[in-house]
């Protein structure tokens, strides 16, 4: 028989049969678990999770997709737009191949690259998208909005922005050896 990738099987699975695994070592700040939930808000659940059934208990231990669950759980919101279901991909494999694929499943996410992440944010104010519209739907802070302007280095990025008196000048008076100097 041909191998069949799980993702061509999902399932809509009850919540309450969903564990999670005692391995996993990924750990998400709350900006990112905010920004995971705008995200299913918006978009709606876009990936399985991946379980592992366990019959003699019929629940499904997560593989991958902690998160996605943990946003399932922590706002009702989500948990009645998806009738208490998550979409599950199951994988069959022992115990030491389930914390292998969490670990793959984990690192192979990657990082976002920098000056691509500049370039999305140049491309977004050029499109007319403001710094707050950008904070909120890419979850970035207004200071990491501002070095990725700094980054892509145009001026243009910066034309709203106020900029406040980081220093201001000292006035002779305060040191006297400076009085009748000019600097």
């Amino acid at each position: 028989m041909a191998f069949e990738s799980p993702v061509y099987n999902v399932i809509a699975v009850p919540v309450e049969k969903i564990v999670p695994n005692t391995y996993n070592p990924n750990v998400t700040a709350p900006p990112e678990m905010k920004l995971l939930y705008d995200s299913i808000k918006e978009d709606g659940y876009t990936m399985p999770i991946v379980c592992y059934y366990v019959k003699e208990e019929d629940v499904y231990v997560i593989v991958d997709g902690f998160h996605r669950y943990r946003v399932m759980l922590d706002y009702p919101d989500i948990r009645e737009r998806e009738g208490g279901k998550l979409p599950v991909s199951v994988i069959n494999k022992s115990l030491d191949n389930r914390m292998a694929s969490t670990i793959r499943h984990n690192r192979a996410r990657g990082s976002h690259d920098v000056d691509l992440m500049s370039n999305i944010i140049k491309e977004l104010h050029e499109l007319g998208r403001s710094d707050a519209w950008i904070s909120k739907h890419l979850g970035m802070d207004k200071d990491e909005i501002l070095r990725l302007k700094q980054i892509t280095g145009l001026a243009a990025l910066f034309k709203d922005v106020k900029f406040g008196e980081a220093w201001r000048p000292v006035e002779d008076e305060f040191y006297p050896e400076n009085q009748g100097k000019d600097e």
